[in-house]
Formats: C-alpha cells, structure tokens, sequence
C-alpha cells in the first residue's frame, strides 16, 4: 500500500512560495549573466553568488517572520488557555493586519482575566454567604453522593465535611431528603446536632453536564413558635371577646334577679315575676349562644383530613344550588371535568358560599328598601356560580351583587363575623378545606359592579 504523501507545513508553504517568486527574476538574471560574451569568469561567478545568495536569504527571511508571528500568536493563545492572562503582545497596532491580531489577543486576555476576576469575586461570595447563612445546605451528585457541604451542615449532622464528603444520602441520614416530594416538613424531628421542627427543599442543577440535587434543610421551630404565639393571641383575643359579651349581660342580670329576691315582698314591684322570667329568659339565650359558640370551635378544630376520590363536577353544581331556597342561583356552565376531592367537604365549601352570597344580595335589597320605601321592595341582586380551568387547576367562582367586602384583613379571622347570628367559622372552614385540598380561596370586591366574587381554586389531581 503506497505511503500517504506528507504535506507541506504552513512555514514551508511560505518558502517555497517566497522561492518561487524570485525565481523567474533568477533566471532572467542567470540568462543574461552566462550568455554574453564579453563577461569574465570571475564576475559571471560573482553576480551569481550574490543574486542566489539574495534571493535564499530574503525568501528563508520571509520564512521565518511568518513563523515568528505565528509562534508569538501560538504561545499567547497558550498561555490564555492555561489561564495565564498577564503575558500581552508587542506591537499591537491597528493600522497593521498583524498589530490587528496582535491587540485582538490582548483584549481576550483582557476580558477573561476580568471575567475570572469577577468568578472568582463571586465564588469568593457565595461560599462565604454558604458558610454564614443559617440553612443547612447539602448538594448531592447524580448517584447521591454528597458533594458539598456548609458549616451549618456541619453542624447539622454533628460531623466536620472530611468525614461525610464523599458518602451518601442514607449513609449520613438523609436518605428521606433525596426521595419523596421536592418540598415539604420532615417527620423526624431530631438529627445529631440539633432537634425541633425541619423544613425541607430540594432542587436540581447541573454540573458538567450531570444532574446534582441541592437540599436545603432549615429550622422551623423558631418561626413556627412565633406563629403559634401570634395564634393564640388572636384566638385568645377573639374567645375574650366573645364571652365577654355573654358574661357582662349575665353577671348584670343575676345582680338584678339576685336583688330583687333580696328585697321584701313589700318591696318588689308587681311585675317582678314576668322580670324574672325575662332576666332569666335573656341569660338562657346568651348561654345558648356560648354553646353554639363552643360547638363551632369544635368543629373548626376537628375538620376531617379530606377522603379524595373522582367527583364529576356538573352534578355537584348542580346539586348544591338546588339547596339554595331563598333565592334562584345562575350557573354558568364550564367543562366537563372529573375532579379528584373529598366531594362531601367540597359541597360544603361551594353551600357556604353561596349562602354568603345570598345573604349579601338580601341585606343589600333590605338597605335599599329602608332607604326608600315608596318605590317598592327592588329586586335581588343577581348570584352567578361558574367555573373554568386554569392550567392544571379548576377555579370555582361565586359573585354576588351585595355591598361588597369591608374587612378584608378580618374575614379569616376565627369568629370575626359581621352578621347578628353569624358564628365566624365559615369562611375559616372553607379555606382550611381548599388548603387541606392543595388549593386556595379568597374573596375580592368585584371591579364591574358592586359585590363581591369569591375564588375557589384546586387542583384537579
């Protein structure tokens, strides 16, 4: 098999086209040096020496500037590739092709050598944030490993990084943080440097074209403390309320029996007897009224976990404005969609508001009618019940025609209620369901009339 011909390297290309060049002008001169007579031997050899030495060296000169500056270039792209970006080229000009090479060079070095200034200004950054920060953080590579950890790891799992770097998940106890749903609260409640309540965060990135998972795990005691105290002291606030309320009536009143009964029979008037019976009738009231009051908290603190399973969503529509009585219900129809809930507590979400709705729309009719009675009872406001996707979530909405809302940052309050027999727990209830759901609900005064709209968001799975 013949031998594959060997090209020629640029430097030699250079030559050899440099020798070319001349080499017509060498033969000429040659020509005319050898074929006249009347030249000497002695000057026939000269001239020719002195014109092949001229033509050799200018042609090996071009030579070798061509591979000098090539040579120059070679070992500044070298030293930028080995992160050397110190060493700059002479001679950079840009009114001259190779000056023009020469401070485009430069200027890569220039750039990069900022650029991994900023790099490393930036790492620099980040790994002391990573070590001051109070999260523990740990990042775990594809076949979960750990990687990398923070001092608050560290501290964490009760183990400088030299023993745990390179081993992993369940080896170092956190064999749960890289299974299971990407966020969410442990359920142990203790690691080796610490106990209490952890809140745990898991993410992906890349590094080198591998996935890592990073998990972040915090302490949620502290926050969880203080939202439990903000709690009570709201419950505490609106249960003082409250029965202040019932008691300062029933404590007047017993004083008032207690010193009628005190006083002879001479003294007491002649209706003493029916004032018994009111005073006693008023004290049975407001102690019926504390016992409905302790019955709704109970059912706000024992709210059932919810029971999912397909439910069509038409029909329970459908069904749940058949309840409503006192006033016709619009309904807009929405897709056909099979929804995955406790259909039970969702029906009785979609009940209460509706029953707010209602009860908007009546007490604006009886304000306008008190306003001006000679025109006649007005006709009720308008209540609509929709429903629509939105993504991977169905929106239920209830809009009514009432006063709207007035205080928007008391409706969740636990029995903030602004109607007389109103017990407070309603709206509560129907947020606690859509949450234990995975969803929300809120309420908004509506932006085209007077009224309000409420929002029943879930989703579907």
């Amino acid at each position: 098999m013949p031998s594959k011909r060997k090209r020629l390297t640029h430097d030699q290309q250079v030559l050899w086209g440099a020798l070319l060049a001349g080499l017509p002008g060498v033969l000429v001169t040659m020509g005319f040096l050898w074929l006249d007579e009347d030249q000497s031997a002695n000057m026939r050899w000269t001239f020719t020496l002195l014109v092949v030495g001229c033509w050799l060296g200018f042609s090996f000169s071009v030579q070798n500037r061509v591979m000098r500056a090539l040579q120059t270039m070679a070992n500044l792209l070298s030293a930028v590739r080995e992160g050397d970006f110190s060493i700059r080229a002479r001679g950079a000009n840009r009114d001259d092709p190779h000056g023009d090479v020469m401070t485009e060079i430069n200027s890569i070095g220039a750039i990069l050598r900022a650029q991994r200034l900023g790099a490393m200004e930036a790492t620099a950054l980040l790994r002391t944030v990573m070590e001051e920060i109070d999260v523990a953080i740990f990042a775990f590579d594809s076949d979960g490993v750990l990687r990398l950890v923070n001092r608050s790891g560290q501290e964490l799992l009760a183990s400088p990084a030299e023993k745990i770097l390179g081993r992993s998940a369940i080896e170092i106890g956190l064999g749960e943080c890289i299974e299971g749903p990407p966020t969410g609260v442990l359920q142990r409640t203790s690691f080796p440097g610490g106990s209490g309540r952890w809140g745990m965060r898991r993410t992906q990135f890349r590094e080198g074209g591998l996935p890592h998972e990073m998990v972040v795990v915090a302490d949620l005691s502290e926050a969880l403390r203080e939202e439990e105290v903000k709690a009570w002291q709201r419950l505490v606030r609106v249960l003082g309320h409250e029965l202040n309320n019932s008691l300062a009536p029933i404590k007047s009143i017993a004083g008032t029996l207690d010193s009628t009964l005190r006083r002879s029979p001479e003294q007491r008037a002649e209706d003493w007897e029916d004032d018994m019976r009111a005073g006693l009738e008023i004290i049975a009231k407001r102690a019926d009224g504390l016992g409905r009051f302790l019955n709704a908290y109970s059912r706000l603190a024992k709210l059932p976990k919810p029971q999912r399973a397909p439910c069509e969503v038409r029909p329970l529509v459908h069904q749940v404005v058949q309840l409503e009585l006192r006033q016709p219900v619009e309904i807009v129809d929405g897709p056909d969609v099979v929804l995955s809930c406790d259909g039970a507590q969702i029906e009785q979400v979609l009940i209460n508001l509706i029953k707010n709705a209602v009860d908007a729309n009546l007490e604006s009719d009886e304000t306008e009618e008190s306003l001006d009675s000679t025109e006649g009872v007005p006709p009720p406001g308008k209540v609509t019940l929709s429903w629509d996707l939105e993504d991977n979530d169905i929106v239920f909405r209830i809009a009514d025609e009432g006063p709207g809302i007035g205080k928007a940052t008391s409706l969740f309050v636990p029995f903030f209620t602004t109607k007389p027999s109103g017990s407070g727990i309603g709206l509560v209830l129907c947020r606690q369901i859509a949450e234990n759901h995975g969803g929300t609900m809120t309420l908004e005064n509506r932006e085209d009339r007077t009224g309000c709209v409420a929002l029943l968001r879930l989703p579907l799975s």
